[in-house]
């Protein structure tokens, strides 16, 4: 049995924090996994960078509440879980999740948690598992099922490349040009179909 795993921000939805650094006009918070790595890193700076501002989830998610899933996506989505089973699996958290899933049918996500202060602020953050994408890749093969993967960013590459066919979307030149045998794609009609042929 399959079960097609793809990263949400970037694939099936705009950048969370690029949507907040354009509408808090904070151009620092428009880092992502595409440009760092190293995750922890990546979160401990955008926190410190909220802090600085005096902003807090509230803020974030009145953003989140106006942003809405790439054209074609819920399409691209529905189609998939006709054929077969899909998981989101993202390092987004569930305090941001929520209105995104219900705009896009409601999907089985699996992401991580904020921890958010008595006033608001994010204070820090508690990850579901470590590399929790590959770690839930290699749980759901050890447990009988085979995986493909789909994602755009530095975090995606593990659960893809263990996975049985993986593929980029919308990916950043330098991560394509740094994994030229792996597929990449633009539209969703060509991932749909480079995936439903690898199941």
């Amino acid at each position: 049995m399959n079960v097609v795993c793809l990263d949400m921000e970037g694939v099936l939805v705009p950048e969370i924090w690029i949507a907040f650094a354009e509408a808090s006009g904070i151009p620092e918070l428009r880092r992502t996994t595409r440009d760092e790595p190293d995750y922890d890193k990546l979160m401990k700076y955008r926190i410190g960078i909220l802090r600085e501002h005096g902003l807090g989830l509230h803020d974030i998610q009145k953003v989140i509440s106006t942003v809405d899933p790439f054209e074609g996506a819920k399409e691209f989505l529905d189609a998939l879980r006709d054929t077969t089973q899909v998981i989101i699996l993202s390092d987004t958290f569930t305090q941001f999740a929520h209105p995104l899933m219900k705009k896009l049918g409601m999907p089985t996500i699996f992401c991580n948690t904020l921890e958010v202060g008595d006033d608001g602020m994010i204070c820090g953050y508690r990850m579901r598992i470590k590399n929790s994408k590959l770690s839930t890749v290699k749980a759901l093969q050890s447990i009988g099922f085979e995986t493909v993967a789909a994602g755009d960013s530095y975090n995606d590459l593990g659960m893809i490349r263990a996975s049985k066919a993986g593929f980029l979307f919308r990916s950043t030149p330098k991560i394509i040009a740094d994994n030229p045998d792996l597929g990449h794609f633009e539209d969703f009609d060509d991932l749909r179909r480079a995936i439903e042929n690898s199941l």
